[in-house]
């Protein structure tokens, strides 16, 4: 594979489309109703009070070993003390499932900061689909689950490095900047943009991406990353009625025939 030349395209539609026609480049697949990516792939002791006196050393009580409590037999009969048990250690959590645009997601990224932090037993470097139907090397982090997989595009590829785009879709649970999630409707997405946003048509099969933030908060992020999605309309609603929101057009979230759709986030792409 060309690198330079598909990683050259890919990085300038996500800095100069993204949000927007970026979204267009991951296709659905062919003749497929559903969203078009939900198809794709089969988280001491206190110390003495001043001013108190010790006991003197004679009167001291007898030191225990270790910290007993009591043991006493059916009948109430006090037995031999037994250690204190000690608290289990508590677990060592695990890596929190969201992305943001700095740290192991930062710009200047790669496999290897991605391996540290998640355990490279967790990755691998594969194909992930990429632009015009083409397929695309990048790290995928628990390519076996499907509520954590998520996609690494480097923007070197041969030094998996540099992050280009990070895809969250399918039925994975990641978080992207904002809190934003798979699933999310309209409103959710203009509230935490604190406007209406531009989506573009909708095309044959209920899918459209965002056009434009209109200045809004989603448009402008923290770490120098920017961030696009993709919605698909909801199934139940009839073909019919995405007629008005169909086409090679840009249109307003909160037009009427977009809302009719009722569409939700089925792809979320943050690219630098």
């Amino acid at each position: 594979m060309n690198c330079p030349r598909v990683c050259t395209v890919l990085a300038a539609t996500i800095i100069a489309v993204l949000p927007g026609a970026a979204l267009a480049q991951f296709p659905s697949a062919p003749g497929s109703s559903t969203a078009p990516v939900q198809d794709r792939w089969p988280d001491p002791p206190k110390s003495p009070q001043a001013g108190a006196s010790a006991a003197p050393a004679a009167q001291a009580a007898p030191k225990r070993a270790a910290p007993t409590q009591a043991n006493t037999s059916p009948s109430g009969e006090e037995l031999l003390d037994t250690p204190a048990k000690k608290p289990a250690a508590a677990a060592t959590a695990a890596p929190a499932l969201t992305v943001a645009c700095s740290g192991a997601f930062a710009k200047d990224s790669s496999h290897l900061k991605l391996a540290i932090k998640y355990d490279s037993r967790n990755l691998t470097f594969g194909e992930v689909d990429g632009p015009e139907g083409s397929k695309i090397p990048g790290t995928i982090l628990f390519p076996n689950d499907p509520k954590r997989r998520l996609e690494v595009i480097w923007a070197k590829e041969g030094a998996r490095s540099e992050t280009s785009v990070i895809a969250i879709n399918g039925k994975s649970q990641w978080s992207a900047p904002k809190g934003m999630k798979l699933g999310l409707p309209l409103a959710a997405l203009e509230k935490a943009n604190g406007r209406p946003f531009k989506l573009s048509g909708f095309d044959a099969d209920g899918a459209a991406g965002v056009a434009g933030w209109e200045g809004g908060a989603l448009g402008s992020l923290p770490g120098g990353c920017k961030m696009s999605m993709r919605f698909a309309a909801d199934l139940k609603v009839p073909k019919e009625a995405r007629a008005a929101a169909t086409g090679d057009k840009e249109i307003l979230s909160s037009d009427a025939s977009v809302r009719a759709l009722k569409p939700t986030v089925v792809e979320i792409l943050i690219g630098y």
